[in-house]
């Protein structure tokens, strides 16, 4: 999943430096994620991971880092699935 993750973070997440030079713990948004990044972001990640991100998840916590976006769609996932 953060393979599939870090593709579309390069594709889509505008950022200025390489995503493989991150760790998946690194702050996204100190390297450089922008909000305006973080919607077309959501909205990549959404129709790659065929979910829908809830309302209550569109925060900047949700995308500060690549595992803390695992983590959300693994939520979300679960969510969809119960």
């Amino acid at each position: 999943m953060k393979s599939k993750i870090r593709e579309v973070l390069s594709k889509h997440g505008r950022l200025p430096v390489d995503i493989a030079t991150l760790s998946d713990s690194d702050d996204l948004h100190a390297a450089g994620l922008t909000s305006f990044a973080s919607v077309e972001l959501m909205m990549a990640l959404e129709e790659a991971f065929d979910i829908e991100y809830p309302n209550q998840m569109m925060n900047r916590r949700h995308f500060s880092s690549v595992t803390a976006i695992e983590n959300a769609l693994m939520k979300i996932r679960q969510d969809m699935a119960a």
